[in-house]
């Protein structure tokens, strides 16, 4: 009996190893992730103009849909993250399409995402952010005009009437798509949702033997010259990192919806990560195994297409 309980004692410590293994990576990522300052800004922004940022602030918010109607691919990926939010939240995410402009999108609490296929809408990007200067007094630069540096990209400003988030996100255009196709517009999309409503940074993953263990993750590639819709730019893109939210980004929208904190940019917040570790950990294993978000998670963290 005795040399029984001391084999399970071994067991259990043997056990315990990856996991404690697990929690010191993800804290590690959460600080990389979470815990920044704000060191750079558009030029000519009014600084005077305060910074604020909690990953719960757009919890509750509409997404308001511009340009393109939602591909379906879109669609089902922007279904799928409302579901997810409105079960982590306990609030709704309302979608709605309003066309060509964001200036039809009203003034309440609103996240712009801009949907586009084919050549970037510049002109198109540069009036949305001029509509949202106005409204809610950005201190942008009059005057400037702005334009796509990625097929994905997404923005928070902080106004004096509040904070702006815009996204300007590629999808398909007409016509059959192939494998590669659908996991890459899938993928960018998923990216800047996350981004937007938590406030994650990038995370630079520079050992491609490791693991990806985020989504926020990316293996530096140098994809300048390529063209967007390329097959080359998109494998590139895609082998970058994970094709979907893993279970460490679940776990982390966990936590910023609950944090007390009046910021989750700081060391507070990944203090309170640590301390709920386990409760966490356990709501991001749950809402992995809910079949309606298999459209936006990669359990397993597999990184490039056909690993």
């Amino acid at each position: 009996m005795k040399f029984r309980m001391l084999g399970m004692l071994a067991a259990l410590v043997v056990a315990a190893l990856p996991a404690r293994a697990d929690r010191a990576a993800y804290l590690d990522l959460a600080r990389k992730g979470w815990v920044y300052e704000l060191r750079t800004t558009m030029v000519g922004r009014d600084m005077t103009i305060p910074v604020r940022i909690h990953g719960r602030s757009l919890a509750g918010a509409a997404l308001c849909i511009v340009g393109e109607a939602p591909h379906p691919g879109a669609q089902e990926v922007l279904d799928a993250f409302a579901d997810l939010m409105r079960t982590v939240h306990g609030k709704p995410l309302p979608m709605r399409y309003a066309g060509s402009s964001a200036r039809r999108c009203g003034t309440g609490r609103t996240v712009v995402l801009r949907l586009y296929s084919g050549r970037p809408p510049n002109l198109a990007l540069t009036d949305d952010l001029a509509w949202m200067n106005k409204t809610l007094a950005l201190g942008l630069p009059p005057g400037r005009s702005y334009m796509a540096t990625s097929p994905a990209m997404a923005q928070t400003f902080f106004g004096r009437r509040g904070a702006g988030t815009h996204l300007m996100v590629k999808q398909p255009g007409p016509g059959r798509l192939t494998d590669l196709e659908r996991a890459f517009y899938r993928s960018i999309l998923i990216e800047e949702l996350f981004q937007s409503f938590t406030f994650g940074m990038d995370i630079l993953h520079f050992d491609s033997d490791a693991p990806y263990l985020s989504k926020l993750e990316e293996f530096p590639v140098n994809l300048m010259n390529l063209p967007w819709d390329s097959a080359a730019f998109m494998e590139g893109l895609l082998g970058s990192n994970p094709t979907g939210l893993c279970e460490f980004d679940i776990l982390m929208l966990h936590a910023v919806a609950t944090a007390p904190m009046e910021r989750t940019n700081d060391a507070a917040f990944l203090d309170y990560v640590d301390d709920h570790y386990d409760a966490f950990l356990q709501q991001a294993r749950s809402t992995l195994a809910d079949l309606r978000f298999d459209a936006i998670t990669d359990p397993d963290c597999r990184g490039p297409v056909g690993d």
